[in-house]
């Protein structure tokens, strides 16, 4: 997993609330184990029904989503984590969310940032307001910034640690290496071992 410092791009406003994993990534795309392939499926269905928000000229390539409450609601599919990160997404934004949805998007390096309903109005108005308007996250000193916006947020230490050093769960298991090892050279011979 890739560390995460500091991420500078444009908002993609999702005014919603309620968003569940299946209108991020629907049912019908889940057919493969692996963490690719998903971008182009994010929000499919309103993408098929036109005048999406986020395939509006404005909003493309937008790096940081910030939506309405209770974002990555329903089912626990990581697919929903791992399609949001394919299509360009590092940061999302949001008064709520579903604690497994929140916990799968810092599996894959996604930080998710709850904040006070009046705080993700005003960065859903200044992406609508001003869409070309770039804002910086800064996961070490924990705040988001664009021209006078400033927001302070909080975020649980060991998921700061673990995005600011790229350490996924792997990442984590590989830090504890010579003590795996330790652990296995004082098994007796006729157990399996590790390699």
């Amino acid at each position: 997993m890739k560390a995460f410092t500091t991420v500078t791009g444009r908002i993609g406003p999702l005014d919603l609330a309620d968003v569940d994993t299946d209108q991020i990534i629907p049912k019908q795309f889940l057919k493969s184990i692996e963490r690719t392939g998903y971008g182009p499926y994010l929000f499919y269905d309103w993408r098929k029904a036109g005048d999406f928000v986020l395939d509006r000229p404005e909003h493309r390539g937008a790096r940081i989503l910030v939506a309405g409450p209770n974002f990555g609601c329903g089912s626990s599919r990581e697919h929903a984590p791992w399609t949001l990160r394919e299509a360009g997404f590092d940061v999302i934004i949001a008064p709520s969310f579903a604690d497994i949805f929140r916990n799968n998007c810092g599996n894959v390096g996604i930080l998710v940032i709850t904040l006070p309903e009046a705080d993700v109005r005003r960065l859903l108005d200044l992406a609508t307001g001003a869409p070309e308007q770039e804002v910086t996250v800064d996961l070490e000193r924990q705040s988001i910034s664009a021209d006078s916006t400033r927001i302070h947020f909080e975020v649980e230490p060991f998921l700061k640690e673990r995005l600011l050093n790229g350490w996924d769960e792997i990442g984590l298991t590989m830090l504890k290496m010579d003590a795996i090892r330790e652990f296995e050279t004082g098994r007796p011979a006729w157990m399996p071992t590790v390699r």
